[in-house]
């Protein structure tokens, strides 16, 4: 093991170490479990360590988190769990002695901690369970609806908006005496699409337009037109068309041919042409990929066969999602589409149905808070905390203020200070549990948070909507500045942070970074205990397992021989007669070459130069060596680069392609051949080398011998290369440093403990443990 492998090992040890104290408090703050029992009778300390006590509570409720800490499948019994306790409380003493809890990088750590977990408490969980629910049941359906229009602003005054709510109670009135909903789309709608919509939505499901008119639009039986539903833009009136079960996520591969909307008859027609002779080619039985690679004008998907992402309705253009959806058999592809980017051939890779709700439930989770149904939420909570909190306004003093409203507020240029008649810093606005809030820091919240509205918007509206705004933001600081004071679970959470900082600085300092600093005493420790460090009978091997025969061939082919020849291409270059220079309709190519030798640092790339019989002899090499200098140009050094000339030997059939440079691709890495693999089929192939003993599990079913062997167990097909078995023997210092250095870290620590307990000794009351439940 490297020194740089070791030193990343033991910090790993600590990080986890440390996360380890955060994750228990960060699981338990997921819980909705009661707060600890209080006493009754009058409180007896369980512990008391050096001239601190500790309640029976404090203990209980670290057995409760931490039993478990030792042994995932056996809980400690509490009088287990008690050394455990006593040494990370000795700990914290120390560190709280040495006086690291008042240094600025800790108070910067807790309050970082403290604003993460703060929002895990400022959340309504049940309301973002109920919708997160609500939009899963929702995703199974999707939904084909229309809408009309009404535009008005959500900052609009009273009198434009009641306005507005009868012009769309009268639309709604026309459309149930039987007008076309389509026509009325056409001819009212203030959506800037319904000219050619006529109001069509087309499919959607949840998530994929405002959270009220989904609402509408699940609520509603087919053929109903909603009442009229208020959004930013205004009123919205929803009809359902349809409804149909999800159809779930596809991906596809294509071929795309660009067409300029603008151009002219015969380059329309040309692209056209192209894509049928692409059709043409693959129903002669062409492949895919080479056809994607001749044809495709798509530059991103042409290095991956065509493949798009997965994608499901309304999140692909319409055609596309349309032809996609009409495959049925993988592999199989469409004829020829226009979209507005061109035409495109699409070929079915996989259909899924959605996904259970527990693998969806995180993400929708994410989802339900950062959508339009935010809102909800944020209505919710304000709610909440106007219940929660004593919350005195003042009517009066909220005249005197809004008097500064004016028409800047809609240009988002507003300024009170243009107007000033007090000294708002000695008007009071509202008071939170007494805590009083004046009139300039409003003035001011405004000021910083005021954006361009609409022409329609009313200043006086506006203006109270930040007043409202503001309001709620105040009570949600306050809510979080006193979360200790009214959350015993977070309360508690926060003192198990507290503690796990400090331990880890203090563990930190007096044991990890001494163990790897110390090298005198990692070998004073190794040569003590020399016997501990050994190995077994080791075999040196190389493991490869695949879903077949075939492939399992295949990659013991490419590792007989280093470099190690990979299944993998460039695209070639062609050249015109005669012609060896780099142009613009090479570049492409060479770019990808470029980024795949950047991307890929073990790869080499063979370079083989061809040439027409009629071309001259130096034609092909020419080429090559310029090739070489591009990507010479572009520090990838001559060392990863294989010249081949081939002159005029190996005619093709195409008399285009004898005038081609061609790339394959070799690596000194077996993992690279793993990769090259499992690109199509993830997790198709395992290639794992080293020393196994003859435990490993991978090795079971194999005989204990140099050489090769194969085997078959449940579909999986496992080639096992022995290149020779090592008898059992001692490590050195060097191979067992990083075994050592942990062993080390474990001595040190108990050493530092013992001096601890002197001056810190424990007392147990006994008969408080007894009571403590398991």
């Amino acid at each position: 093991m490297s020194g740089d492998s070791l030193l990343l090992n033991l910090n790993m040890s600590k990080i986890q170490f440390h996360i380890g104290l955060i994750t228990i408090s960060l699981v338990s703050a997921c819980k909705t479990s009661a707060p600890p029992q209080q006493t009754v009778t009058e409180a007896q300390p369980l512990v008391e360590i050096g001239k601190e006590q500790f309640s029976i509570d404090d203990y209980q409720d670290s057995y409760n988190k931490n039993k478990f800490a030792s042994d995932s499948t056996k809980a400690l019994s509490p009088e287990e769990y008690l050394p455990l306790y006593t040494d990370l409380k000795i700990k914290v003493l120390q560190a709280r002695s040495e006086g690291k809890d008042t240094t600025l990088d800790y108070r910067e750590e807790i309050a970082s901690y403290r604003d993460q977990l703060a929002k895990n408490h400022l959340v309504d969980k049940d309301l973002v369970e109920k919708l997160t629910t609500e939009a899963y049941d929702r995703l199974k359906q999707e939904v084909r609806a229309s809408h009309i229009l009404v535009g008005v602003s959500e900052d609009a005054s009273p009198a434009d908006t009641l306005e507005a709510h009868r012009a769309a109670i009268a639309l709604r009135g026309r459309l149930e005496e039987g007008s076309d909903f389509a026509d009325m789309a056409s001819r009212f709608s203030k959506d800037p699409a319904a000219k050619t919509t006529r109001g069509d939505l087309g499919y959607f499901t949840a998530f994929q337009t405002l959270y009220p008119i989904e609402t509408a639009a699940y609520t509603l039986p087919v053929g109903k037109i909603s009442q009229p539903v208020r959004t930013k833009a205004g009123y919205h009136l929803i009809k359902v068309n349809d409804r149909r079960t999800n159809r779930g996520m596809v991906r596809v591969a294509h071929i795309m041919v660009t067409v300029d909307t603008a151009g002219t008859p015969a380059q329309k027609e040309s692209a056209k042409t192209r894509i049928d002779e692409a059709y043409a080619q693959l129903q002669a039985g062409d492949e895919w990929n080479l056809v994607v690679e001749k044809f495709s004008d798509d530059r991103e998907s042409r290095k991956n066969g065509g493949l798009l992402p997965l994608f499901g309705t309304g999140q692909m253009v319409p055609e596309i999602e349309e032809a996609a959806f009409a495959l049925t058999r993988p592999q199989s592809y469409s004829k020829p589409v226009l979209t507005m980017y061109g035409w495109h051939i699409i070929r079915l890779i996989e259909k899924r149905p959605i996904e259970t709700f527990a693998n969806m439930a995180p993400a929708l989770r994410k989802k339900v808070v950062t959508d339009s149904r935010g809102k909800v939420i944020e209505q919710a909570n304000a709610t909440r905390l106007r219940k929660k909190y004593a919350l005195q306004e003042a009517p009066e003093q909220w005249k005197l203020v809004a008097a500064l409203a004016d028409s800047t507020l809609r240009t988002g240029k507003w300024d009170y200070q243009r107007a000033v008649s007090a000294d708002w810093s000695t008007v009071t606005l509202f008071r939170i549990e007494q805590r009083p809030y004046d009139a300039l820091s409003f003035l001011n919240y405004v000021k910083r948070k005021q954006t361009p509205r609409p022409k329609d918007a009313s200043p006086e509206v506006v203006f109270r909507r930040h007043y409202t705004d503001y309001l709620t933001e105040s009570l949600m600081e306050y809510e979080r500045d006193h979360l200790e004071e009214t959350n015993p679970e977070f309360r508690s959470l926060m003192n198990e942070i507290r503690e796990g900082v400090l331990l880890s600085q203090i563990m930190e300092e007096q044991v990890w970074q001494r163990s790897l600093s110390d090298s005198t005493g990692q070998r004073s420790f190794y040569e003590r205990n020399k016997e501990r460090y050994n190995y077994p009978e080791r075999a040196l091997a190389t493991i490869v397992t695949a879903k077949d025969t075939q492939t399992l061939n295949s990659v013991r082919k490419s590792l007989a021989t280093s470099p190690y020849k990979l299944e993998r291409k460039s695209k070639e270059l062609l050249f015109p007669v005669n012609s060896v220079e780099i142009g613009n309709e090479q570049l492409d190519a060479l770019t990808d070459l470029y980024i795949i030798m950047q991307k890929n640092a073990d790869y080499v790339v063979e370079i083989a130069g061809y040439r027409s019989a009629d071309e001259p002899e130096i034609t092909s090499s020419t080429r090559v060596r310029n090739v070489v200098k591009y990507l010479n140009a572009r520090n990838i050094p001559i060392l990863r680069i294989i010249e081949k000339d081939y002159g005029s030997f190996r005619q093709s059939a195409e008399p285009e392609r004898n005038r081609r440079v061609a790339f394959q691709f070799f690596s000194q890495s077996k993992s690279d051949v793993e990769k090259v693999y499992n690109a199509d089929a993830p997790g198709a192939v395992t290639i794992r080398e080293g020393y196994f003993p003859k435990s490993d599990p991978l090795l079971a079913g194999f005989k204990w011998q140099t050489g090769e062997q194969t085997a078959n167990a449940s579909g999986t097909f496992t080639w096992l290369n022995v290149a020779k078995i090592d008898p059992p023997r001692a490590k050195t210092f060097s191979e067992a440093r990083g075994t050592v250095i942990n062993d080390y870290q474990k001595e040190l620590e108990k050493q530092w403990l013992a001096r601890l307990q002197e001056k810190y000794p424990v007392k147990v009351n006994a008969q408080e443990l007894e009571k403590v439940k398991r």
